[in-house]
């Protein structure tokens, strides 16, 4: 049974960042930069769509039922036995586009997250919100990014048999991430294509400490952030993609500032002790954005 037109409601979808050092596809942050999605179901041919974008990748994500947003949509109506009705949906974009700040996992969820309101579910149900989650993370292929936004937080993450699941902590309140932001893009795909099969015995010990360690750094003891975020699993594997965020990681490392790439950059994530870079790092062609951690996730509103 389809919704009826009039109905009405916002989805907003805070952005993530994902990998933390050495947790590579199961530690990530969600952080208070958010895209919303209004939808709205209107007369109109079931499962046609038309979407209007403002913001971050407006004049080239599709305006139509190829947009991610309702493509996830209508595969979790899909799941759950719902058909798709006409749809409108405003999307206003603030999460950078390719820069490794969870942009495509924020339109998973967001997508995944109005298929079931749509479909009448609560999202109060831990069922739900479980299922939520496996279908977000199965489009995404690993459930770090997708987690962090819909729970909020600090989210480790992991499969089980092929299912995916996740558990959330809450960072400490000494936490002030900064992201640095370049122009330049980077597509996932493309710096996966550049790990190696394989991994050394000692890194994959010396990646294993770092990513315990970071858990207790980022939730009890930040003084131990410069040890934890640091990484051999990744990071200078995929550096050919983005030399000057591996360039700037390590000078901000050297200054004492904890950081790391966030995702798969070329966005720099930074978190120093009070919340401020030292004068003397030079941050040219990169973008300073302060950005509390959300603690909430998505969130959805009635319009009515």
């Amino acid at each position: 049974m389809s919704p009826t037109p009039g109905t009405a409601f916002r989805v907003t979808v805070p952005a993530s960042t994902a990998n933390l050092g050495s947790g590579f596809d199961t530690l990530a942050m969600a952080l208070a930069l958010y895209d919303t999605v209004d939808v709205e179901v209107v007369d109109g041919v079931p499962g046609t769509a038309r979407v209007e974008v403002a913001g971050a990748g407006s004049e080239t994500v599709p305006t139509d039922e190829h947009h991610l947003v309702v493509r996830l949509l209508h595969r979790a109506l899909a799941e759950l036995g719902s058909d798709a009705p006409a749809l409108r949906l405003r999307c206003h974009n603030v999460i950078p586009h390719s820069r490794g700040l969870g942009s495509s996992a924020a339109a998973i969820v967001a997508g995944v997250v109005s298929g079931y309101i749509l479909a009448g579910r609560d999202l109060s149900d831990e069922g739900d919100m479980a299922s939520v989650l496996e279908l977000a993370a199965s489009h995404e292929g690993h459930a770090d990014n997708v987690a962090a936004s819909l729970h909020g937080g600090l989210v480790i993450a992991w499969s089980e048999q092929k299912r995916f699941r996740a558990t959330r902590l809450r960072p400490h309140a000494d936490i002030r991430p900064i992201a640095l932001v370049p122009a330049e893009e980077s597509a996932t795909h493309t710096t996966r294509g550049l790990l190696s099969d394989t991994v050394p015995h000692a890194d994959a010990a010396f990646a294993a400490s770092r990513a315990a360690l970071a858990v207790r750094a980022l939730t009890e003891e930040p003084q131990l952030l410069l040890d934890a975020l640091d990484d051999r699993l990744h990071e200078n594997q995929r550096e050919p993609a983005w030399p000057a965020t591996m360039d700037l990681v390590l000078r901000l490392r050297a200054a004492g500032v904890p950081a790391a790439v966030s995702g798969a950059g070329p966005t720099v994530l930074a978190l120093p002790a009070g919340g401020a870079l030292p004068g003397d790092v030079d941050v040219t062609g990169f973008g300073a954005l302060w950005i509390p951690v959300d603690r909430t996730g998505v969130r959805v509103e009635s319009s009515a």
